[in-house]
């Protein structure tokens, strides 16, 4: 079993250290305090693009990592669902404020930089038992489609190198989950409890898409 990656803060990537990806790591930091922290003309509302970048950067619990070698797919998955293991220990350990603001960001310079086909995969792979324990993972890519919420033609999930982010679901994700049962069930259980099943199973009907 291959082990997981080092994650570093990014205090200690802005500090620098010996590493032959440090200026991937440098560039993705970079990005996120100059885009995902960042209001745009583009994003069709007020405010950052990402609203937990910057108070996840400033209490520093912005981790960062790279995972190399990308040509056995299955054993990339592996290593990513060791990170979800590590998320939740970590989270464990933090005030139910700050386990909102935990974000894991972790590189894969060796994907395609042109197609984002195979990452988009991986992240479908992963999708369904991150959000099973409460979790989101979100695939950023230098040509990734995926649209903006509030502008069709915007496209915030498009990053200098390709990654996949972690961090907790919150309430507000319910538009990136409707389009599967399995999701959206997820969600109901975690952020409407007292919602009987039977009326759940209704909602579900009626929002994910027929033929799914």
């Amino acid at each position: 079993m291959r082990s997981e990656p080092r994650l570093w803060s990014a205090a200690e990537v802005s500090a620098g250290f010996d590493h032959p990806r440090l200026p991937e790591l440098r560039k993705i930091l970079d990005w996120s305090r100059e885009f995902l922290t960042q209001g745009h003309p583009e994003l069709g509302r007020h405010g950052p693009v990402c609203p937990f970048s910057a108070p996840s950067l400033r209490r520093d619990l912005f981790y960062l990592a790279v995972q190399e070698d990308v040509a056995d797919i299955d054993s990339t998955a592996e290593v990513l669902s060791a990170f979800r293991t590590r998320f939740q220990e970590l989270a464990a350990t933090l005030p139910s404020a700050s386990r909102e603001l935990l974000t894991f960001i972790v590189i894969l310079p060796d994907f395609d930089h042109d197609d984002s086909t195979e990452l988009d995969a991986l992240q479908r792979r992963l999708k369904e038992e991150h959000v099973s324990d409460g979790l989101m993972i979100g695939q950023f890519h230098p040509t990734c489609a995926e649209p903006g919420l509030w502008n069709q033609d915007f496209r915030p999930l498009r990053s200098p190198v390709p990654l996949l982010a972690i961090r907790t679901m919150l309430a507000f994700d319910l538009p990136f989950l409707w389009d599967e049962a399995c999701h959206l069930d997820s969600y109901l259980e975690r952020f409407a409890p007292d919602i009987p099943a039977r009326i759940r199973s209704r909602m579900i009907d009626r929002i994910v898409p027929a033929g799914r």
